[in-house]
């Protein structure tokens, strides 16, 4: 079954027997093998109730009419073919854009002009949770700052602050997790918290947040199904949920994501990206995201083929221990080329395009006991692109490592520029990667979408730009991505259990324009300066408040768009 409806990993994963999609790390997110149904990412009009009705498929409505269902695999036939639906999307994983230091150091501090601490703003963090416990997060009384708190992996997990005052009232740990059972486990959430919102009550002051005096609703993300990463379908709900309540308290609320993955067009135009584009412009909401720590990775690599020209070999490497892996072409439709896959092993597989927009678009071949699916897919009602969509998946335990090339020839060729990435760098097996990789291009999605703030990282220290982190600009854009770059190298914050601890990468780049977002809500919001100071003005604030780099001539550029220093103050 195939569906112009549903984009390409969707309609491969539905076109492919379960036995071999279980092998595939990217293919089964969203599928429940229990009860044999899909979580979906649909964006629809009219009335979704009498839809689900009609179907059976169970959904939880979000703004501006999109939605995440859950539908039984057999019905997404007549899903597809319903008039009510615009388009679906299987849901993909996320990950932390986080990378380990080894260095201490302490958050630098200045003064703050207009004495503000973020007070009468919400600050929203939608990440691993938090631990509630922790000094930085709680008032002098010892009463919580957080209003709400949401955790997606415990069934009605919705906490008010009296019940959170109640557990912080608790004799015992045991107890006090009984009444509020919510962890940071990995102590990412926690982290990000610290840097956006942390009060420094822990350090008598000194490594305080940003938006200090601001009040939290934090979302502890769900899992992806088989696996602990949470799934775009996790981050929707959230925004959703963060979306009404800042407009149910009537108070302007800046939240952050340190969430990323690397799957799609890079262009803006995944329906989670239109989404919070969407959402950033609902109430008094300003969305920041990290560009992720793809800058010095291996995972994206492009060229231009030319009319006339010869064939260009792309080349990869595989880890030993890599389970299965995909892998994705962006190409112009227009053009025309020969695509040919070669193992290490020498054996190849010619995928033939289509001849008609009509035809079979799938390919399936065994290369050296490594099972290599192809979706040859076709424009989307909101991208113009064309994606080949690559999965390689065991014969048996193990996919064949080693070099593995890509060959592609101009047949026809009126622009000739491809892209291709790998999964991010967290999914893959350390000698896993392109062998001539390509930085531009390297930020995350969502950090793509054009109505989020993208913050990009540097070492404050070395007043340098960090080599990890995410490079723009979008495809098929010439927008500032990232719009600027905050403090992002050994940035010591809070952690799980009441003390601090060291972090590198965008995910602690991006709380630091979190918070300034809420100092500047405070600031024209709440003080009553400015009543429309939020969404893309928020952005514009910030850029032409932003402080240059030295090294750099050219301004906006790919690497740090226009660059900033925040600061808590």
């Amino acid at each position: 079954m195939e569906s112009g409806k549903a984009d390409n990993p969707l309609n491969l994963a539905l076109s492919t027997p379960e036995a071999m999609r279980e092998k595939s790390i990217d293919l089964n997110t969203g599928f429940q093998e229990q009860t044999r149904r899909w979580e979906l990412i649909v964006k629809y009009h009219g009335d979704l109730e009498e839809l689900a009705g009609q179907l059976g498929f169970e959904a939880v409505p979000l703004l501006n009419s999109y939605a995440v269902i859950t539908i039984d695999e057999g019905r997404i036939p007549a899903l597809l073919a319903s008039e009510q639906l615009e388009f679906a999307e299987k849901p993909n994983r996320l990950y932390f854009e986080l990378e380990k230091a080894v260095p201490a150091s302490c958050l630098p501090v200045r003064v703050n002009d207009f004495a503000l601490s973020g007070a009468g703003t919400l600050v929203g963090i939608i990440d691993s949770g938090i631990d509630y416990a922790h000094p930085d997060f709680r008032n002098e009384d010892g009463s919580t700052r957080i209003a709400l708190l949401w955790d997606q992996t415990i069934p009605n997990g919705i906490f008010t602050e009296e019940q959170i005052n109640e557990a912080l009232r608790a004799r015992s740990l045991p107890e006090r997790l009984r009444l509020v059972p919510s962890t940071d486990v990995s102590g990412h959430g926690t982290a990000v918290a610290g840097i956006a919102a942390g009060n420094g009550r822990a350090s008598g002051g000194r490594y305080r947040g940003v938006a200090y005096d601001s009040r939290l609703i934090v979302v502890r993300l769900g899992s992806s199904v088989g696996n602990s990463f949470p799934r775009t379908t996790n981050l929707m709900t959230a925004m959703d949920f963060l979306a009404r309540e800042a407009l149910k308290r009537g108070l302007p609320m800046a939240v952050n994501i340190s969430f990323g993955n690397n799957y799609g067009a890079h262009d803006g135009s995944s329906l989670v990206e239109q989404y919070l584009t969407a959402v950033s412009g609902f109430w008094k909401i300003s969305i920041v995201t990290g560009t992720g720590n793809e800058g010095a990775a291996r995972g994206h690599t492009a060229g231009r083929l030319t009319a006339g020209g010869g064939p260009q070999t792309i080349e990869f490497s595989v880890g030993p221990g890599e389970r299965s892996l995909s892998l994705q072409l962006w190409k112009n439709y227009s053009d025309r080329f020969g695509l040919e896959i070669i193992a290490p092993s020498g054996a190849s597989f010619l995928v033939q395009e289509p001849v008609s927009a009509a035809g079979e678009r799938i390919r399936r071949t065994v290369l050296s006991d490594t099972e290599v699916l192809v979706y040859l897919g076709e424009p989307k009602p909101y991208t113009v692109n064309q994606e080949i969509y690559m999965e390689f998946l065991p014969a048996e335990s193990r996919m064949n490592s080693g070099i593995w090339r890509i060959v592609l020839t101009p047949l026809s060729v009126t622009d000739g520029e491809y892209r291709l990435w790998l999964p991010a760098q967290e999914a893959l097996e350390p000698s896993t990667g392109f062998l001539q990789p390509v930085e531009s291009t390297t930020l995350t999605i969502p950090s793509a979408a054009s109505g989020v703030i993208s913050v990009g990282a540097y070492d404050s220290f070395r007043d340098s730009y960090a080599y990890f982190s995410g490079r723009g600009y979008a495809v098929g854009t010439r927008n500032s991505k990232p719009d600027l770059a905050a403090p992002g190298v050994d940035i010591f914050t809070t952690s799980p259990g009441g003390g601090y601890s060291l972090h590198t990468g965008t995910s602690m780049a991006a709380p630091f324009v979190t918070g300034a977002a809420a100092l500047l809500m405070q600031w024209g919001i709440v003080q009553g300066r400015d009543p429309y100071l939020y969404g893309e003005k928020i952005k514009a604030y910030l850029k032409s408040g932003a402080r240059r780099l030295p090294g750099f001539s050219e301004y906006p550029n790919a690497l740090v768009g226009d660059y900033a220093i925040i600061v808590p103050s």
